[in-house]
C-alpha cells in the first residue's frame, strides 16, 4: 500500500494532467454536437470492429468440432443410403440399427499424421480397434480414395495410402465398366497410374476413374480421379492410363473407414473355391 501511494505522489502532475484531459474531453463531448456525434459514430465502428474481429476467432475455433460433426453425419448418411441395404423379402431389417443388413458400414475418423514425399506414405487416424477399425479396411472421404488399414491398435491406427508404391487398387473406368490395376509410381502426390484396360475400351480425357467393386475393401463406385492422358501399349494391347487424384492428399484431415460385413463369408467361399 506503501509503494502505491508512494507511486502516485511521485508522478502526481501525470495523474492530474489526465484527470484534466478527461475532464475537457468529456466537456467538449458533452456541450458540443459535431464532437458528440464524431465520437460516438467512431465508438460504434471501433466496437463493431472488435466484434468482428471477436467473431472471427470464435467462428475458427468452432470450426473443429462443425468438422467432426460433419463427419460422423456423412458416416451416417453413407451407411443408411438405401442402395447399401442388403434386399430379402423374407426378412425386414431395421434401418435405424447400421450393424444389420448392410453390405457397408461407415466410421469417421481424424487424420493425426500424413506423409506424402516418401515410396512408402502412411496415415495416422486418431480412431482404433475399440472404435471398430481393424486391418484390411478401406479408408476413404467425400472427395475420394484414400488408402487400406494396415494395423490397429486400441485407440489409433495406420492406413497405407493411395501414395504409397506397394499398394495397388481395382479401378475401372466409370463409363464403360472396364476394370484395372491403378497404383502410384512414387513420383508426384496428385497422379496415380491405371494399367490392364484393354486397346477396345473407349477412352476420353476427362472421364472418371472410380473403384471397380471387385474386393472387399472398397465400395463400387468410390471417385479415384480423372483421366488425365494415355498411351497405347501396341505390344501389350493395353492402355497406360495417367489418372490424376481427386482426394488432395496434401490437404487430408477426416476420413471414413469401411467396414465390409460380409468380408470374411465372402473370403472363406473364394478360398473353397480357390481349392477345387
Amino acid at each position: 500500500m506503501r509503494n502505491i501511494i508512494r507511486f502516485i505522489l511521485r508522478h502526481n502532475l501525470v495523474f492530474l494532467f489526465l484527470l484534466f484531459e478527461t475532464v475537457s474531453f468529456s466537456l467538449l463531448i458533452s456541450y458540443n454536437h459535431h464532437h458528440n456525434q464524431t465520437f460516438i459514430n467512431s465508438s460504434g465502428r471501433f466496437a463493431a470492429g472488435i466484434m468482428k474481429i471477436s467473431g472471427t476467432f470464435t467462428e475458427y475455433f468452432s470450426l473443429k468440432t462443425a468438422n467432426e460433426e460433419l463427419s460422423r453425419e456423412n458416416a451416417l448418411l453413407r451407411t443408411q443410403l438405401p442402395g447399401n441395404f442388403l434386399v430379402e423379402d423374407s426378412f425386414s431389417f431395421d434401418y435405424s440399427n447400421p450393424d444389420l443388413g448392410v453390405n457397408y458400414i461407415y466410421r469417421p475418423a481424424k487424420v493425426i499424421n500424413n506423409t506424402v514425399n516418401k515410396f512408402h506414405n502412411y496415415l495416422t487416424l486418431n480412431k482404433g480397434s475399440k472404435h471398430g477399425i481393424e486391418p484390411g479396411m478401406g479408408v476413404i472421404t467425400a472427395r475420394g480414395l484414400v488408402g487400406v488399414v494396415r494395423h490397429s491398435s486400441a485407440n489409433y491406427s495406420s492406413v497405407m495410402s493411395l501414395l504409397n508404391t506397394q499398394l495397388k487398387v481395382s479401378a475401372s473406368l466409370r463409363e464403360s465398366n472396364h476394370f484395372g490395376s491403378l497404383e502410384w509410381d512414387g513420383r508426384s502426390p496428385q497422379y496415380v497410374y491405371l494399367h490392364e484396360i484393354p486397346s477396345h475400351a473407349p477412352l476420353t480425357i476427362g472421364d472418371a476413374v472410380v473403384t471397380s467393386g471387385y474386393s472387399s475393401i472398397f465400395p463400387p463406385n468410390i471417385l479415384i480421379g480423372i483421366i488425365e492422358d494415355y498411351e497405347l501399349n501396341e505390344g501389350e494391347g493395353f492402355y497406360e492410363i495417367k489418372v490424376k487424384l481427386s482426394t488432395d492428399f496434401t490437404n487430408l484431415s477426416y476420413v471414413e473407414v469401411v467396414e465390409v460385413p460380409a468380408k470374411d463369408e465372402v473370403h472363406e467361399l473364394e478360398k473353397l473355391t480357390s481349392d477345387d
